[in-house]
C-alpha cells in the first residue's frame, strides 16, 4: 500500500506559479490574484479512492477520483477547461495526465518526510509547489 496522503498542507514555497499560469492562459489580473495566495490542501485518501481540495480566500477547487480510473474533469476556477484526466500510482507518487486543449499537462504529488511536493506541467512549464502537514 503506498504512503497515505491524508492530511491538511499548508503551502510553503510556490516556484515558477506565474509561468505555470501563462501557459494555462490565465489572465493577468487572476494570475496576480492568484500568486498572493496561500493555499491549503485538504486531502482525503481511502486506499485508491481520493478527495483533495485546494482551498484559497479566492476560489477553491475540489476533484474526487479513483487511481487508475479515467475521468472528465472541468478544471473549474482555474483554467476552466475539460481534459480527460487519469491519476496512478508511480511507486509512492501520485502522477496525473490530463489530455485536452494544453499539451504536457498533469500534475505529480509525493510525501517526503513532513512535506508533500506538486509539481504541475503545462506546456513547457513546471511549477514546483511544496506544503508542510498541518494537520
Amino acid at each position: 500500500m503506498p504512503v497515505s496522503y491524508s492530511g491538511t498542507w499548508d503551502i510553503v514555497s510556490n516556484d515558477n506559479f506565474e509561468g505555470y499560469m501563462v501557459a494555462l492562459g490565465i489572465d493577468f489580473a487572476t494570475r496576480k490574484i492568484a500568486n498572493m495566495l496561500k493555499p491549503q490542501k485538504v486531502i482525503k485518501q481511502d486506499g485508491d479512492s481520493f478527495s483533495i481540495q485546494t482551498l484559497t480566500s479566492f476560489k477553491n477547487y475540489s476533484m474526487l477520483f479513483n487511481v487508475g480510473e479515467e475521468f472528465e474533469e472541468v478544471t473549474k476556477g482555474m483554467d476552466n477547461r475539460t481534459c480527460q484526466t487519469l491519476i496512478n500510482w508511480d511507486n509512492d507518487k501520485l502522477v496525473c495526465v490530463q489530455k485536452g486543449a494544453k499539451k504536457n499537462r498533469g500534475w505529480t504529488h509525493w510525501i517526503q518526510g513532513d512535506q508533500l511536493h506538486l509539481e504541475l506541467t503545462c506546456e513547457n512549464q513546471v511549477c514546483k509547489q511544496v506544503y508542510k502537514k498541518t494537520a
